[in-house]
Formats: C-alpha cells, structure tokens, sequence
C-alpha cells in the first residue's frame, strides 16, 4: 500500500473499499454469467451472441483486475472467498438456466443496466475525492454502457429475424 496515494483520498478509505468490493463481487458475477452463457446459448443468432458474451466476459474480468488492484492500492484485500460474492454483490448473479437467446441478453442487459448504476455512483462519490478510482471508474463505466448498446442491438436484431420470420 503507498502510504501518500492512500492520504490523497479526500473521503473515508474503508467506506471507498467496501463500495470496491461489492464492485469486485459483481464483476466476478458478470465475468461468469457471460462466459458460461457464451457456452450454453441456443436459439436463432447462438453464433453471433456466444461470440459477443464472450467478449464481454474478458471485458469483465479486466474490470475485476483493475478493481483488485485499486483495493490493493489503498491497503484492502479483495474479497477472498467466491461464496463471499453473495454478500457483497450490488447486481447479483442470473444463472443462465435458461440458454435461450432472447432470455440470456435481456438477463445481461439487466446486470449491465446494474452496473452503470453502480459506478455511475462510485464516479460521483469519487470525482473531488480520489482521482485514481475516478479515472478507473470512468473507464470501466465507459465499457459497460458499451456492453448494454451491445446486447440491445443484438436484441433488437432477434427480434427483427423473429418478425420477418414470421410474416
């Protein structure tokens, strides 16, 4: 832990860890909800889906890397027991039960609609406070409104091959 990196944080360090780790429990969650539903998926459009939650959940496991660091950074240990994630997580886990296309991206656009919520929150806490956070913060936000466009568009172009399957 750098001790002169930890005392530029205008805020409460242990406040700012625990919102870090329930940030790291649930980019855990979203690293495995898309890489095993990149696995099981089924329906019109598997090919073009798993590839795309594939690449979200590489995205996602990035953002875990950087969040471990930070909390590394400022003298925290990431949380250390998988079933710990339960407890700290903001979004949760929807077990890809269900590998059917449609029910797989609108489960993901609901945990990426969570997450920009989440460091949506963590970019104002931390924008006068701590411009480290607030940098790593921003850039994983950036990736996560790019992840929900992603998998609306791929919703919206299974329901035009439903539609014009149909008529």
């Amino acid at each position: 832990m750098g001790s002169k990196g930890r005392e530029i944080v205008g805020m409460d360090v242990e406040e700012l860890l625990g919102l870090l780790q329930r940030a790291y429990s649930d980019e855990w969650f979203a690293y495995y909800q898309y890489w095993l539903g990149a696995k099981v998926v089924k329906g019109p459009m598997k090919d073009a889906v798993g590839a795309e939650l594939l690449i979200h959940a590489t995205e996602e496991l990035a953002h875990a890397d950087l969040v471990a660091m930070r909390i590394i950074q400022l003298g925290g240990t990431p949380v250390t027991r998988p079933e710990d994630w339960y407890k700290f997580s903001n979004c949760g886990y929807d077990a890809p039960d269900d590998p059917f296309v449609k029910t797989l991206l609108e489960q993901n656009i609901k945990g990426e609609q969570c997450a920009i919520g989440v460091y949506k929150r963590l970019l104002d806490i931390t924008r006068e406070k701590d411009p480290v956070t607030y940098n790593m913060v921003l850039t994983i936000l950036q990736q996560e409104v790019e992840h929900e466009e992603d998998l609306q568009a791929l919703l919206e172009d299974y329901e035009l091959l439903v539609n014009a399957l149909k008529g």
